[in-house]
């Protein structure tokens, strides 16, 4: 297979085979999907859903990867994690899952050893166990693929985190996927978008993507790629990466029919 080009704001290890990595697997996804509705989900879809996965997940490592670089290191650490959100809002995503993780517990209190691992404290935490969390192991392989077509490694703790993000990000993502349909298309969301202080605004969506959110063709029992699409533009923010998800979402599906 050969690899696409890289992309030049990007300058990773293997950038430029990113585009033919995928960690997440159809199959994978439709599991996904089983736990949150009945409804059937077409092979477009799945693909679709993996593709946008794919690409938030490796836009966070690429963001703790640099964290990281800048104290030349290249195994990742829930630091680095914090780091790239603290520098790209567009990265918080998958924000129930830190409820759950000691990174984003406070920060204070919280100790790693050598390998990442948190060390046990006196204090115990809840023990809440939402269905995208329990199912956040899943993602593990996929993780490490990414990672390592990023050319780093990661602490324990960190792989976690990339776990439980992909796992509750990829549950709203087949919520929202299955509100489209249930509803004919998505509600008005509006078109607010976030920049970052100092930064030129990004421009405004185009009037078929809006049109995109309030009509939809098919019927109220299948998920089609066109509504993971929709999905996509109701959980991402911003401008940058929203547009780069949509344009691999569609890129991954080009061979599958759009149903």
């Amino acid at each position: 297979m050969t690899a696409q080009p890289a992309r030049p704001e990007r300058g990773g290890p293997e950038t430029a085979s990113v585009m033919d990595v995928s960690p997440f697997k159809p199959s994978l996804v439709k599991a996904v999907f089983r736990d949150v509705t009945p409804m059937h989900v077409s092979r477009s879809a799945a693909w679709a859903a993996a593709s946008v996965t794919r690409t938030v997940l490796t836009e966070i490592i690429d963001g703790a990867r640099r964290a990281a670089a800048e104290e030349a290191r290249v195994k990742l650490s829930p630091g680095d994690l914090l780091s790239a959100i603290d520098r790209n809002v567009e990265l918080e995503v998958g924000a129930k899952w830190y409820d759950h993780s000691p990174t984003f517990r406070g920060l204070t209190g919280v100790v790693y050893d050598a390998e990442g691992v948190v060390v046990p404290s006196r204090r115990r935490s809840g023990s809440r166990r939402p269905s995208a969390v329990v199912g956040a192991h899943r993602f593990e392989a996929g993780v490490r693929k990414l990672l390592r077509s990023q050319g780093v490694t990661a602490v324990p703790a960190m792989v976690r985190d990339l776990d439980g993000i992909a796992s509750v990000f990829l549950t709203d993502l087949a919520r929202d996927a299955a509100m489209v349909v249930r509803e004919g298309g998505g509600k008005r969301f509006g078109t607010v978008t976030l920049a970052m202080s100092g930064e030129p605004a990004p421009p405004p969506f185009p009037r078929d993507s809006l049109r995109a959110l309030s009509t939809r063709r098919g019927d109220r029992r299948t998920i089609g790629r066109d509504d993971i699409l929709a999905a996509i533009r109701i959980q991402l923010f911003g401008g940058n990466l929203r547009q780069r998800a949509l344009a691999e979402a569609r890129e991954a599906t080009q061979s599958t029919s759009p149903g």
